[in-house]
């Protein structure tokens, strides 16, 4: 399989260091906003990804984290915590906040047929690693400590930092593009560990050696997970930085390659002094409707509204499904009324399959076929050319059977839901409006066009729309 690999900025053949096996770390949410559909759009593509090296014979063990601690407004060290911002706000403790939105992503993701990871873990229960973590880069002088402020990384002390954004010490000092911290030393120097105000109690605060009151970094809490759970370096309870093993992926948005991502490797490696990640891979954003996405601008999508406006949960699947991962895509609710049709078709060509007995059963599938789709997935993980493959697949001439299979074993990587497949939702439609549909088409017998247009604006003002076909009209309800 060829990924672009962010950290070289090259399209590289993908080799992990212990074939079949794969480590796989996931940045994951940061539990203190609703799940949005540029957070699906992240978590889709992140699970075509750890689904497509499984189809390809791999062994992912996937570790993603929930941020509930440490993530200040702005990425530079600067602001609240916005978890306990969060709290304050809702009058809720910073806990309640966390676990309210945690449990909102994860219902979200079941919802997209996303693949729960093999390790989910919470920031604030490896508390004890990240300490042992900045104490050894306390130990190795990568260190220094800010008054009041907390524990930073010196980042003059890493000679290679930025090279995943490709921007180096001199050029930080001349653009100035992080926020400044009274002490800091250098522009991009980080905090590793933060302490409390002293007039303010926090809601989630820590005992460690250089404060009574604190709480971790936001960057190291990706580095000591990742470390804890797809290394050895804290097998036995103890932080061994000489056990440390490179793990070969690491996923995250396309927002990460600035700030969080150098940070984690900058820490990773001063500690262990080997590479933190064989491969990086990120993901595009997506606009909404031509624009950025905002609360202010109301464009702030979440699944309540997907649902609300009558779409299956997996249309929003199979939109990012046609759009490659490394490219931005527009979200409208147009583009995702095409997609839902879209699934709809292919929904309806499955149940065809089963409905005239096709059992996929122990068939030789087709080889050209299953080449074909199998080059899609493993050429930087082409999604839409897999898709395509699907369609012209269907309109092949070979066996019936062998299409029920392929459809079934493709699914592995789309995550449709193609084994059971849904049927659209037909919701009751009101007798009036039934009335006014039985009207109108009597009124197009009797070649009355104009009133039959009458009738189909008061259909439409009820709220439903009128389609046309060779077997008669059809009634929907319009999407709001």
């Amino acid at each position: 399989m060829k990924l672009y690999n962010s950290l070289t900025r090259k399209t590289e053949e993908f080799e992990p260091r212990k074939p079949p096996f794969v480590s796989m770390y996931t940045c994951g949410i940061t539990a203190y906003e609703h799940t949005t559909v540029g957070h699906m759009r992240t978590y889709v593509n992140t699970d075509f990804l750890r689904r497509a090296l499984e189809y390809l014979g791999y062994q992912v063990k996937m570790v993603e984290n929930v941020t509930d601690v440490g993530h200040l407004t702005s990425d530079a060290d600067t602001g609240e915590d916005k978890l306990q911002k969060k709290a304050e706000t809702e009058r809720k403790s910073a806990w309640e906040v966390a676990r309210e939105y945690e449990k909102e992503f994860f219902e979200t993701m079941d919802k997209l047929n996303i693949l729960r990871p093999s390790v989910i873990t919470r920031a604030t229960e490896n508390i004890e690693e990240m300490i042992a973590l900045v104490k050894d880069l306390e130990k190795k002088g990568y260190t220094y400590e800010i008054p009041g402020d907390g524990v930073y990384f010196d980042t003059s002390k890493f000679p290679e930092y930025g090279k995943m954004a490709n921007i180096n010490q001199e050029e930080l000092k001349a653009g100035a593009r992080v926020e400044a911290v009274e002490g800091k030393r250098n522009p991009a120097d980080f905090a590793l560990w933060k302490f409390s105000p002293p007039d303010k109690k926090r809601d989630m605060e820590w005992k460690s050696p250089w404060s009574e009151r604190s709480f971790p970094g936001w960057h190291i809490e990706c580095s000591a997970m990742s470390m804890k759970f797809l290394t050895p370096a804290f097998e036995g309870g103890e932080y061994a930085p000489d056990k440390f093993e490179t793990i070969d992926l690491h996923t995250g948005g396309e927002d990460h390659i600035t700030v969080h991502h150098p940070n984690e490797i900058a820490q990773t490696e001063a500690s262990t002094g080997k590479k933190f990640a064989r491969f990086w891979f990120h993901n595009r954003f997506l606009m909404v409707e031509g624009k950025k996405m905002s609360k202010s601008l109301g464009n702030f999508y979440t699944l309540k509204d997907i649902e609300e406006k009558g779409f299956n949960p997996v249309s929003i699947r199979y939109l990012f499904s046609t759009a490659h991962y490394g490219q931005r895509i527009n979200f409208t609710w147009e583009s995702l009324d095409a997609a839902q049709k879209a699934l709809d078709r292919l929904y309806e060509n499955v149940r065809s399959l089963l409905e005239k007995g096709k059992e996929a059963g122990q068939v030789e599938r087709n080889k050209e076929w299953e080449q074909k789709f199998r080059s899609a997935i493993s050429n930087d993980l082409n999604m839409p050319q897999a898709v395509a493959t699907i369609w012209e697949m269907l309109k092949s001439e070979i066996k019936e059977n062998e299409k029920l299979s392929l459809l079934l074993k493709w699914d592995k990587v789309l995550g449709f839901g193609l084994k059971n497949p849904k049927t659209p939702a037909t919701p009751e439609v009101p007798e009036e409006v039934i009335k006014l549909a039985e009207e109108r088409e009597n009124l197009r017998k009797e070649k009355k066009f104009e009133e039959a247009d009458e009738i189909r604006k008061k259909i439409e003002d009820i709220g439903y729309l009128v389609e046309d076909t060779t077997k008669g009209s059809k009634l929907e309800k319009a999407k709001k």
